[in-house]
């Protein structure tokens, strides 16, 4: 079973899984990190280029989910050397620091609620994202190009990728394919049929459209939206 809400932290989701019986599950690129608790630890997430399948029957998780680009500055650490990763945050942060912040969160009423507060206490520490950050998830998720998108922030396309790389884990391209692979996931789960929704999410038609997301989410759009 999956819940997930609205953090306090702006732009974040704080999220519970519990498996609802045998078998593996899924998890698809959206272009975002997550500070992971499982089973007293903590771990994070890395941003994802294809689908992260989980082990069978691992029991349940709790997590916050940050908006792309934050949390490379909230846990010092870029989001490029995670990338497809899932690491114990005692690998990413001095150990005494890292155990302190798991009890903190073991000792909260519920492990989600630990986890929200961690990353609240942290953004006061480090201060606001970068709004470039923003702007660069917003005009990829319209459907911009890669090129009009550096234009339109006034700022070379090598360095728009340099950008991407440390705070989203990937080049802008990859990125861009990420947000429309989670735009026409929601727009299918909402009964629009897919040969629509591939026209509406910049694919040339539905072959490309399940092409891409057989590639990205290892499962084609009919089998995603059954499961």
């Amino acid at each position: 079973m999956y819940a997930e809400r609205a953090s306090r932290l702006t732009g974040a989701v704080v999220w519970t899984s519990t498996p609802a019986g045998p078998g593996p599950g899924r998890v698809l690129p959206d272009g975002c990190m997550d500070l992971l608790w499982h089973d007293g630890r903590l771990l994070v997430a890395g941003p994802d280029t294809r689908a992260h399948v989980t082990g069978d029957g691992e029991g349940p998780w709790a997590g916050v989910r940050f908006y792309p680009g934050t949390a490379p500055t909230l846990l010092g650490v870029p989001a490029d050397a995670l990338r497809d990763r899932r690491v114990d945050l005692t690998d990413l942060w001095p150990a005494g620091r890292a155990r302190r912040l798991a009890d903190r969160v073991n000792a909260a009423p519920d492990p989600a609620s630990g986890l929200e507060e961690a990353a609240l206490s942290r953004a006061a520490e480090t201060g606001p994202p970068d709004p470039l950050l923003a702007r660069i998830v917003a005009a990829l998720d319209a459907g911009r190009p890669v090129a009009e998108t550096a234009d339109g922030l006034g700022i070379p396309a090598r360095r728009l990728h340099r950008r991407s790389l440390a705070a989203f884990g990937y080049g802008p391209k990859t990125l861009a394919r990420v947000l429309r692979l989670q735009r026409a996931l929601a727009l299918a789960g909402d009964g629009t049929p897919l040969a629509e929704t591939a026209a509406r999410t910049g694919f040339a038609d539905q072959a490309h459209l399940t092409r891409d997301v057989r590639e990205l989410a290892g499962a084609t759009p009919g089998e995603l939206l059954r499961g």
